[in-house]
């Protein structure tokens, strides 16, 4: 059951998130390894969650660019 979710999960940033992108036809495995394999800072208080992510990680803007279409309004 939980692989099900995950894959429904990972298909709808597919094509909600990725569309337009150089990832839109990207295997799971490639989508994780590039944008869910990241080595960032978590920091959370009681109105947000904030990534600090390394400047060395590659796909970055990318990244940005999924997480914003992905927030809610």
């Amino acid at each position: 059951m939980l692989s099900s979710l995950a894959y429904v999960l990972m298909e709808a940033i597919r094509r909600q998130a990725l569309k337009g992108t150089k990832l839109a036809n990207a295997q799971m495995t490639t989508i994780r390894l590039k944008l869910l394999k990241i080595g960032a800072v978590i920091l959370r208080n009681t109105r947000r969650v904030c990534f600090l992510l390394s400047s060395a990680y590659p796909h970055q803007s990318l990244f940005l660019k999924v997480a914003a279409r992905l927030r809610p309004t």
